[in-house]
């Protein structure tokens, strides 16, 4: 029938709408870029709306498109699921999350909530340095973090751009404020690397954010992981340490934000090149209802 959607004409457009790029788009898909372009125009005749702006410059979802988007997600979710029912058992996910209580948990329990019946594995403290080798491994499906390195043979989305803040012990004078500006920083011994989201990605990234400021990072401080190893370590040192907003609480700490200028932290989301799993459809459709995580306020920090 005319109205009928093909799922591969909404798997075309999600990827699309992912890469907001033809070109990039057509290389994920293994496709010719005209025949994707061609086939998107068949899918908005098909709808009759238009789902993409196009320039010779850019590419945009109209609200149609966004609209569609976490729909195409769901049908194809559904359709992978059923076939997946009707060959076998649906095969587990396995996810590196880095951390209990991090952005990525978050996304996890997401789609967790989506798909009951998908079993997912989460896997903890590796990162995407560790895991880019376990996922061309096939050892692990996803993983999150920041990547400088070589993306061949992967994909990747930025999932959100996460605020770094600043634990500090309970007595420590900072603490009294409500932000801490990154001035402040200076001569207290504030350390980068405690805490289960101290990977070298957020390493580089925090190099970055310190150096103009004169700030020393403290590179002798110990990679501490868990919450009683982090209380322990803020006791014994009795100084700051960078974080995350979403730091897990700690015994004897307070979490304050940090400002002048507001500094984010990217998170992006990785996997196989070409893997398709019902799971790695929820993980995208649980970020698309997080969007707001995106913001960048006006003179944010962000790593090269």
């Amino acid at each position: 029938m005319a109205d009928d959607l093909e799922i591969r004409l909404l798997r075309y457009f999600v990827v699309v709408a992912e890469e907001l790029h033809f070109s990039r788009a057509a290389q994920r898909l293994f496709v010719a870029q005209q025949a994707l372009s061609r086939d998107i125009r068949r899918l908005e005749e098909r709808l009759g709306v238009r789902l993409l702006d196009r320039t010779t410059r850019r590419v945009d979802l109209t609200p149609s498109g966004q609209q569609l988007l976490g729909r195409a997600r769901e049908l194809i979710a559904l359709h992978d699921l059923a076939v997946q029912e009707l060959r076998g058992a649906t095969p587990s996910l396995t996810v590196d999350v880095v951390g209990p209580g991090l952005t990525p948990t978050l996304v996890l329990a997401a789609a967790r909530q989506r798909t009951p019946d998908i079993e997912y594995f989460a896997r903890y403290q590796t990162g995407a340095e560790a895991a880019v080798p376990l996922l061309l491994a096939e050892r692990i499906d996803v993983t999150f973090g920041r990547h400088p390195g070589s993306m061949d043979g992967l994909q990747q989305r930025v999932v959100r751009r996460e605020p770094i803040a600043v634990l500090l012990p309970e007595a420590h004078p900072l603490a009294e404020l409500d932000a801490v500006r990154f001035e402040q920083l200076r001569d207290t011994g504030v350390c980068s690397r405690a805490g289960n989201h101290a990977t070298p990605g957020w390493e580089h990234a925090v190099n970055q954010l310190l150096a103009p400021f004169g700030v020393d990072a403290a590179k002798a401080h110990p990679h501490v992981q868990g919450t009683d190893e982090l209380a322990q370590h803020i006791r014994d040192r009795n100084a700051p340490i960078l974080t995350m907003t979403t730091q897990p609480a700690v015994p004897g700490a307070v979490l304050r934000p940090l400002v002048d200028p507001v500094a984010l932290y990217p998170w992006s989301m990785i996997w196989r090149a070409n893997f398709t799993h019902p799971g790695l459809t929820a993980l995208h459709a649980a970020i698309d209802e997080l969007d707001d995580w995106l913001d960048v306020p006006e003179g944010a920090w962000l790593p090269d």
